[in-house]
């Protein structure tokens, strides 16, 4: 038995695409039938790919593909009648009729979402849709699963225009007028301490509560990250909506890892902002199953690094990739240094049987170990620290080495 399989092995999403891939063979290895084959094909995430793969799985006598992710690369395959597509996209409004949708759609999300209000006690909650292509798809299942909400916001995904509508959906400019008086206010009373009133409202944004607990944000990647900037940026505290909102992200995650990597994204955008606004505009971050993946610009390896080790200590993080670029001018003598101090630990770390070493990411600048990582136990920990600083000429080190135990996403 052939079996197609059509996934984005190369690409933005290659990541999910192997992860399905894999995931796939594992299936396959467990259920232990000779007689049934994969043939994986990597459709790119585009709809002309897309077809093309799959005629090219038809002719070879397949007839069930398992694909594609998304729901734009279903476009062409009515072309393909004779072959049963098994769809992992959510969206199953005007699928043809050899397309079987798989994957979770948006009313199931939505009624995961009501537990979790229930179970959060959340009593206000709002519901952000962007003016998109699923748009009517979140509004029919908002009908059909009755879910309490005490607002429901469409927004643009244009940056320039969404500042504003989230600025009017906070009261932003009301709250800002409400500090501006109330600091106006204290200067002229008689009030004990008001020089230390004033000082800490001085260092605020904002004064005065939103109208909402909590936020349902219909979104996903780079545009789900606009919203929750411009939130952040109106001074809406991730403590009294991020942390208890929840994506509906119309992609193949299960619903309980979305709300996970929407959390940690936004909290890693957040930490970001907090070490340099500038960070909004150079650098981009996105989180998968965990796995925290970081680019844009910087101005040195230390800022770099500095930024790593801020992501390592994200709650939940399993892993951290950083492609950050590096403006500064290249210095061969220390950078040689570096590597030299680098592939020493890293060697270390292999031969020394107590410790798993492929866990473990290594970076050095100007003398100075940064190591990331997860371990399965206190001594490992130690061991590793250990290591570090056996190397010669080490000026200091820098850890962010997590224990399995205190992981809230376990490592596979």
């Amino acid at each position: 038995i052939k079996i197609g399989l059509v996934v984005p092995l190369s690409g933005e999403y290659k990541e999910i695409g192997n992860s399905i891939l894999k995931a796939t063979r594992l299936a396959i290895n467990k259920i232990d039938d000779l007689n049934i084959e994969i043939i994986p094909r990597d459709t790119m995430s585009n709809p002309e790919a897309t077809l093309k793969v799959s005629k090219e799985l038809n002719e070879q006598g397949v007839k069930i593909i398992i694909g594609p992710v998304f729901n734009k690369n279903l476009i062409y395959l009515n072309e393909l009648s004779e072959v049963t597509f098994l769809s992992l996209s959510n969206t199953n409004i005007n699928n043809s009729k050899n397309v079987i949708s798989g994957g979770i759609n948006a009313v199931s999300q939505i009624n995961a979402i009501k537990k979790f209000q229930e179970f959060s006690k959340l009593e206000r909650s709002i519901l952000l849709i962007p003016k998109s292509d699923f748009k009517n798809e979140i509004e029919d299942a908002v009908k059909k699963t009755k879910i309490k909400l005490k607002d429901t916001f469409v927004y643009d995904s244009d940056p320039t225009i969404l500042t504003s509508q989230i600025e009017q959906l906070t009261r932003y400019a009301q709250r800002k007028e409400n500090l501006k008086n109330e600091i106006k206010r204290l200067k002229n009373s008689n009030e004990n301490n008001k020089e230390k009133k004033i000082s800490n409202l001085e260092k605020r944004d904002t004064l005065g509560g939103i109208n909402f607990d909590s936020a349902i944000i219909a979104d996903f990647d780079e545009s789900l990250k606009s919203v929750a900037t411009s939130l952040l940026y109106t001074d809406v505290s991730s403590k009294g909506v991020f942390g208890t909102g929840v994506t509906v992200a119309l992609d193949p995650r299960t619903l309980g890892t979305q709300i996970d990597d929407g959390i940690m994204d936004k909290n890693l955008d957040a930490k970001l902002l907090l070490m340099n606004k500038n960070y909004l505009l150079s650098i981009s971050t996105q989180v998968l199953d965990g796995r925290i993946f970081i680019t844009g610009k910087v101005d040195d390896p230390e800022e770099k690094l500095k930024i790593t080790k801020l992501a390592w200590e994200i709650e939940g993080v399993r892993s951290v990739k950083n492609d950050l670029k590096i403006k500064e001018e290249f210095n061969f003598k220390q950078s040689a240094k570096d590597i030299l101090i680098t592939s020493q630990l890293r060697t270390a770390l292999i031969f020394n049987k107590k410790i798993k070493s492929a866990n473990y990411s290594i970076d050095t600048y100007k003398k100075k170990i940064y190591i990331y990582g997860i371990a399965e136990s206190k001594e490992e920990q130690s061991i590793v620290i250990d290591e570090a600083k056996q190397i010669l000429d080490v000026e200091d080190i820098i850890s962010s080495i997590l224990l399995v135990e205190d992981l809230r996403i376990q490592k596979n």
